[in-house]
């Protein structure tokens, strides 16, 4: 992930991408700013690849090939971007985008909420890979699971002393991080069920 991103920035003279939109183009409201990162293909460098083009782009977004553990399937998209490295020709991407887009659901408001970048330099021992950095509502799934966790061992104030008189918190700082975390599952969760406003247009008389 580190070295993917260090080289689209590094190596500007043979990418299209800027590091610097990342966080412009795939950040929409500045609390929405958790992004999921995916890597296709996850295979060693030494494994001859076998995965077609088309498969990799694919396979970068399912669960099996995302870094932390969120099912993107379940979510909507506030945007998504893509750094591709290899000898890929942009008309693949974008034909790959076209066809990823057929079956993604992004919110009403942000349709075509793609970025990509494209590097010319491989990744050692592959002919190609690719990079998501996906902004989704399904990470709330994720949030939810953890404040489930969180709640089993908070209700009996399990390892609280640690916190408390190792790292000098307040209790008051862990309420507050307990209703933080419920803010952002409320956030995603109003923003995966907003619909297009209904526009009444005005009567002609």
């Amino acid at each position: 992930l580190d070295c993917t991103i260090a080289v689209e920035a590094v190596v500007s003279t043979q990418s299209t991408g800027d590091i610097n939109e990342i966080s412009m183009n795939l950040v929409p409201f500045p609390r929405a700013n958790y992004l999921v990162p995916g890597v296709a293909p996850l295979q060693s460098p030494k494994m001859p690849q076998q995965r077609h083009l088309d498969a990799i782009f694919s396979d970068v977004f399912s669960p099996t090939h995302q870094l932390c553990r969120v099912d993107l399937r379940k979510g909507v998209f506030l945007s998504a971007g893509l750094l591709v490295r290899g000898e890929v020709a942009m008309s693949d991407v974008r034909r790959n985008i076209d066809r990823l887009s057929e079956s993604t659901r992004f919110i009403y408001w942000n349709k075509d909420g793609w970025k990509t970048g494209l590097c010319w330099v491989a990744s050692c021992g592959l002919r190609h890979s690719v990079l998501s950095l996906s902004n989704s509502t399904a990470i709330r799934y994720t949030f939810e699971g953890l404040r489930e966790r969180f709640s089993r061992l908070y209700n009996r104030r399990a390892h609280l002393h640690h916190y408390l008189n190792v790292d000098g918190m307040e209790a008051e700082q862990v309420e507050a991080a307990y209703e933080s975390l419920n803010n952002q599952i409320a956030l995603y969760s109003e923003m995966e069920s907003a619909e297009p406003l209904d526009i009444v247009k005005p009567c002609v008389i």
